[in-house]
């Protein structure tokens, strides 16, 4: 089946009714209606289509930035300010502290303000909607962890800004060599500092404790790379010259400054990457693995927020790539999922 973004150009119109999403996967039983859904062809296209972009392509390239994209730049720069301002208190556990509950407050006081700043008027309608998706973005303040259903919150946050069209094709690349690595930086930070512990871990079966993403965009970029093979991301020497500009790397260099003990004990997945033979069959199992660890999990899936801008209705699936569709376009491809 192909991968699509439907037409969305109604969803900002005058008279389009905005909603708060709610979750709809309630139960194991409701999975066969997201893994059938508009939102889950919409982000898996999103996830796709950002793929091939980024294909060959380097953090630290010059790719043109709108002030969309400048916009939530500042934004996240924002956020990671907050954690310096907010420090950790002293207390018994050694695992979630506790200041990141006020760090979430925070956020949630101020995110209709900063947002507001941060897109233009005609998009602040949308905002009814979307904010929530950006504010699971960054953890679970009752549980104090984070995980891969906040990362993938995140990316349909930004999904949600092209489906508006507050992002244009334009932006594909700032968006995802740019916002999601700035992105990883503040969660990052969040992690270290207040101790998040990752949510719903496999522990040394799992690819990495917290992020998924950033595997397969870093993958894509690393395609046709003319030194750094798979069996090379672990080297040293590789680490340190490209970690700022490679997703995978910077991901290896954060794993190896907060883990100890043998790599292939604690990150045996990872590992098993480097005996591939090709980025391009890395790239294309961590998407499938993805698909199966993580998009047909209920653990997950029943945390994913469902309104008018991802809804959880059946897709039409006899017409997947219609003209104008907003998706097909940024994808320029068909993807299986």
């Amino acid at each position: 089946m192909v991968s699509f973004f439907t037409d969305f150009t109604h969803v900002i119109s005058d008279d389009h009714e905005f909603a708060v999403p709610k979750k709809a996967v309630l139960t194991i039983q409701d999975m066969s209606n997201w893994l059938k859904s508009e939102a889950y062809f919409e982000y898996f296209g999103f996830i796709t289509a950002m793929n091939e972009e980024i294909k060959g392509k380097t953090c630290r390239g010059q790719y043109p930035k709108s002030p969309a994209v400048e916009g939530v730049l500042a934004l996240l720069t924002t956020f990671k300010g907050w954690v310096t301002d907010i420090p950790p208190i002293e207390q018994p556990q050694r695992f979630g502290n506790k200041a990141f509950r006020t760090w979430y407050d925070r956020l949630k006081k101020e995110i209709d303000e900063l947002l507001h700043f941060t897109l233009a008027d005609r998009y602040h309608i949308a905002l009814t909607e979307l904010k929530y998706y950006l504010q699971e973005g960054f953890g679970n303040a009752t549980r104090i962890d984070y995980g891969t259903g906040h990362e993938m919150s995140f990316c349909m946050f930004l999904c949600g800004l092209f489906k508006i069209g507050a992002f244009t094709e334009d932006d594909k690349l700032a968006v995802v060599c740019y916002i999601f690595p700035r992105y990883l930086e503040v969660v990052r930070q969040l992690q270290r500092v207040y101790n998040m512990e990752p949510a719903g871990s496999r522990g040394v079966w799992a690819l990495d404790d917290f992020q998924f993403i950033p595997f397969i965009w870093g993958s894509a970029q690393l395609m046709d790379h003319p030194q750094l093979d798979p069996s090379r991301f672990m080297l040293p020497e590789y680490i340190d010259k490209y970690s700022s500009d490679y997703m995978f790397l910077s991901c290896i260099e954060y794993i190896l400054e907060v883990k100890t003990g043998p790599f292939a004990e604690h990150s045996n997945q990872l590992w098993n990457i480097s005996g591939i033979s090709s980025w391009e069959k890395v790239n294309s199992g961590l998407i499938k693995m993805y698909k199966g660890e993580v998009l047909s999990k209920f653990p997950v899936i029943q945390h994913v927020l469902f309104g008018t801008v991802f809804s959880i209705k059946e897709a039409d699936q006899q017409d997947p790539n219609r003209k104008g569709s907003r998706v097909s376009d940024l994808a320029g491809a068909s993807h299986a999922p």
